[in-house]
């Protein structure tokens, strides 16, 4: 293999994939666009994830010892004031100072309670940690990892946030995300918006028509986040032509969308369901065009329609370049990956294709600063390690502002330098303390010319090989542009 071509199989690795592990850039051979293009005909699916729960199963997991907690509480309440009432008599001085002990008799019960609710153990941080081990292993398992990267890029575009809903998030992103990651976009979009994490991340559980049956009875309101954010992050786009009252009617439309509440169903607790109580009666206007369908399947249509808007083809092409390829996307790219979208009905693989064929995708050197999770996974990826600790891993991504599943809003993490650059200095510390816990083991000028076939910079060259220590040497190479930039 030549040179050249070596340096296009390292670039497919970076930009395209999970970064070069040993063996990769020969699995990549000297056709590394036709590489990136076979690995999407691979199946999605983690076979492992068969000993996990279910987003529902989850959902009622963490419902059942809430329930548990909160009844010992108030059991341990109880108590307490039975334990006061069955006091004995006060004498007359003793009733003076009955109001000073009060307060710590309170105390004390809250205590109580405190410590009985504390020993029900919390089901969702466990569940939480093995989700992010099955995916953290996938993405270093890869042989190029332009597949997973996809599957993280529609985590991403279509986020929900675990310090709200920590139970689903990574089932969500099993049963929404992966399993539509290569499909039509129309599928992954319906199985994201119906889906219970993303409902109850957006708030719609409780969302009623003014002049539905439960709007009616209970004088509670209309909830517009997920029908906003479905436009404009989701579809559309902003500054696309939709307006407040579409807005509001898609609301409306979205009443009812709902979750089966687990304290009501051991069975089917967590579960999506269409609850008529909650949905705005009669039809709605949506983008010019009236849906009178009266159940979910008012929701569905105008979904079927924003996957099918032209300015969602442009919406999502740009996002995917933008975060493959540049912070700048190239309109030639955009529009050829958008034309492939409409032409396709929503053809995600085939949008992939378009892109990672396209000249104007593999252009320049590779000067797009990884994220901090890509980076993460590139480096640990790099010394041949396939099992990870996922307490420390996730640890090490929130410390560098990019928790697994952890956005701070709708619209998900940043794809450009601006959002990250000032967070390199946190980098140093991880790539110190990640070096010398593989010193021992992983050896820098193997990583250079095995790994990465010797496509490194000769000042990286340089610099590692006049490191002090074995461990000063692989930090160097973390930190280096070849390993942070794609």
């Amino acid at each position: 293999m030549s040179n050249s071509a070596k340096a296009e199989a390292v670039l497919a690795l970076h930009r395209f994939g999970m970064g070069p592990r040993p063996g990769s850039v020969a699995a990549v051979g000297t056709d590394p666009r036709g590489a990136l293009i076979a690995e999407l005909d691979r199946p999605l699916v983690l076979t492992a994830a068969a000993s996990l729960p279910s987003s529902a199963k989850a959902y009622r997991t963490v419902a059942d010892a809430n329930a548990r907690r909160a009844a010992r509480a108030k059991q341990a309440q109880q108590q307490a004031k039975k334990q006061q009432t069955a006091a004995p008599v006060m004498s007359e001085d003793q009733t003076q100072g009955q109001a000073q002990g009060q307060g710590s008799a309170k105390d004390a019960a809250e205590m109580a309670a405190k410590q009985a609710a504390d020993a029900v153990p919390d089901p969702g941080r466990p569940i939480y940690l093995q989700e992010a081990k099955l995916r953290i292993e996938a993405a270093l398992a890869a042989d190029i990892g332009f597949a997973e990267r996809l599957v993280w890029f529609w985590s991403n575009h279509f986020c929900i946030s675990a310090y709200k809903i920590q139970s689903m998030s990574g089932a969500y992103e099993r049963e929404a995300i992966r399993a539509n990651a290569l499909g039509h976009f129309v599928d992954l979009l319906l199985a994201v918006e119906g889906h219970p994490a993303m409902l109850f991340y957006l708030d719609n559980l409780g969302s009623m028509g003014a002049n539905s049956i439960a709007g009616i009875n209970r004088s509670r309101g209309l909830n517009e986040n997920i029908a906003r954010e479905i436009m404009e992050l989701h579809t559309l786009g902003v500054r696309t032509g939709y307006t407040q009252d579409d807005v509001i009617s898609f609301a409306n439309v979205l009443t009812g969308w709902t979750l089966v509440p687990p304290g009501d169903n051991p069975e089917h607790g967590g579960e999506f369901t269409f609850n008529p109580r909650l949905h705005e009666p009669g039809g709605q206007t949506v983008l010019g065009k009236r849906y009178e369908q009266e159940d979910a399947e008012q929701g569905r249509a105008v979904l079927r329609d924003l996957a099918a808007h032209p300015a969602t083809a442009t919406h999502v092409a740009t996002k995917l370049v933008r975060h493959f390829v540049a912070d700048e996307p190239s309109p030639p790219l955009v529009e050829q990956m958008a034309k492939t979208f409409r032409d396709t009905e929503g053809d995600l693989k085939q949008v992939a294709i378009t892109m990672v064929s396209s000249d104007d995708a593999w252009r320049g050197p590779p000067s797009k600063l990884k994220r901090p999770s890509e980076w993460g996974v590139g480096m640990v990826r790099a010394t041949g390690i396939t099992v990870v600790d996922p307490t420390r891993f996730t640890a090490g991504q929130e410390l560098l502002g990019e928790g697994l599943w952890r956005p701070s809003a709708p619209k998900g993490y940043p794809d450009d330098e601006a959002s990250w650059i000032d967070g390199i200095g946190r980098r140093l510390d991880i790539a110190n303390n990640f070096a010398e816990r593989v010193a021992a083991t992983a050896d820098p000028q193997g990583i250079i010319e095995d790994v990465f076939a010797s496509q490194i910079a000769p000042e990286v060259k340089q610099a590692v090989g006049r490191a002090e220590s074995r461990q000063q040497a692989l930090a160097l190479l973390f930190m280096s542009a070849d390993f942070q930039r794609r």
